[in-house]
């Protein structure tokens, strides 16, 4: 894939953060704000904004715990998840959010950003998607596995655009009985599509991860470029 990337810092008001930016070739496109996992911008997050970008996108992944330390990268064994429910338990969601507004203001102020723009969250990162949406920032949404969302469906009639849901039918973290309260939740929605994969666990994006379906990952990798396409 050719792709432009580089780290650029955005300033809010209680200091900056780094953010990892990647250009498809001709370096324009729609935009998408890529919201990462507990594990940071890490080597997954990047091939993530990589590919999105070879598929045609302008996309930043924003830093969002950087208050606890810059660019903190981690990996799937055992100290990298406690390390990473340590960061996610310290992270304070309203700055997080408001992080993700101040990313989506530089993103759309970007020379190659063409018309509309997405967020994109994977697990934690898929409940920031979610808010991102209810806060009106964006204009699409696109949900991987973002647990938690069944406790905020008090926002669900606060989301006025299209947004996207994958779930994995064997998810240790986010039962099934969640997923229907979501789908149940948004089913006068037209705008809310909700795909769940068979026999995929938490995280079947992530080639890095045991847990990763190629399968699934495929199926919701062109399910997001068909919603992505239509919507942007």
């Amino acid at each position: 894939m050719e792709t432009n990337t580089q780290w650029i810092d955005i300033a809010v008001a209680d200091g900056s953060f780094g953010a990892y930016v990647s250009l498809p070739r001709g370096g324009k496109g729609p935009g998408i704000v890529l919201l990462q996992e507990i594990f940071g911008v890490n080597q997954h997050i990047r091939n993530v904004a990589d590919q999105y970008a070879a598929d045609g996108y302008v996309v930043i992944a924003p830093d969002l715990f950087w208050r606890n330390g810059a660019r903190i990268e981690l990996g799937y064994d055992d100290a990298g998840w406690k390390r990473a429910v340590e960061l996610m338990n310290a992270t304070d969601f309203a700055l997080a959010q408001s992080d993700i507004a101040a990313t989506v203001k530089t993103l759309r102020a970007l020379d190659g950003v063409e018309g509309k723009i997405a967020s994109i969250g994977y697990c934690f990162g898929g409940r920031l998607s979610y808010h991102t949406a209810a806060n009106g920032l964006v204009d699409a949404a696109v949900c991987y596995y973002g647990g938690g969302i069944q406790n905020a469906l008090e926002r669900a009639g606060q989301i006025k655009v299209p947004m996207l849901m994958h779930f994995g039918s064997a998810d240790s973290h986010i039962p099934l009985t969640a997923v229907t309260s979501i789908a149940e939740r948004f089913d006068d929605n037209d705008q809310v599509e909700i795909h769940v994969y068979a026999d995929a666990e938490h995280g079947f994006n992530c080639n890095h991860r045991s847990s990763y379906n190629q399968r699934a990952a495929a199926q919701a990798h062109g399910n997001t470029l068909l919603f992505l396409g239509e919507q942007l």
